[in-house]
């Protein structure tokens, strides 16, 4: 993979990610706990998911061609109805419940608190789904885990130390129409290449 399809892969999660439950779920176990332990857990919690998707989307590379392309453009769609037709306003609301409980006492508990939270809420998550639609398409598995963490790791960081500043600056629902119409693009792309071939 080149270097300009690694930062479009982050790009493109990081974007995903911002206005994720799991991102509003950071916020707020980091007004309740120290935010660098809710960082590092809730990075702990996006590195393991990326593993699975990657090794997920391996598997869908074992699809022929035709019916790989006609998946993956399908999941590009499925996420782009996703962003685009989910309301904002119930994401902030599972969000907010997830990352919703009692503070715990120890830098420790708050790091273990913050990876499953995560873990759980980005189970079947269009992140996840994503990342296994990307390692399925470039053949990359490696770099696309790479570029996939990375992005994701960002946001937990951005979340944990800025994510209430962020939001005031840019609005979420912006940021959810943004990342829709790039993956209506990329599913349409798919299969008017499946169409041509």
């Amino acid at each position: 993979m080149n270097v300009g399809s690694l930062l479009g892969v982050f790009a493109i999660i990081f974007v995903l990610e911002l206005p994720d439950k799991t991102m509003i779920a950071t916020i707020v176990m980091s007004s309740r706990a120290r935010p660098l332990a809710v960082a590092v857990g809730a990075s702990a919690g996006f590195v393991v998911q990326m593993a699975i998707a990657v090794g997920a989307g391996g598997l869908l590379t074992l699809l022929p061609g035709r019916p790989k392309e006609a998946i993956v453009g399908a999941l590009f769609l499925g996420g782009a109805a996703y962003l685009l037709f989910v309301p904002e306003k119930k994401q902030e609301e599972e969000g907010a419940r997830e990352g919703a409980s009692e503070r715990p006492a120890t830098w420790r508990r708050e790091t273990l608190t913050a990876f499953s939270v995560i873990f759980l809420g980005e189970f079947g998550d269009l992140t996840q789904i994503q990342a296994a639609n990307f390692a399925a398409k470039l053949h990359q598995p490696l770099e696309v885990f790479l570029a996939c963490s990375l992005a994701l790791v960002a946001v937990a960081f951005l979340g944990a130390f800025a994510g209430r500043a962020l939001q005031r600056i840019v609005p979420l629902a912006m940021i959810r129409r943004g990342g829709g119409l790039i993956f209506l693009v990329l599913g349409v792309y798919t299969f008017v290449n499946l169409a041509t071939s």
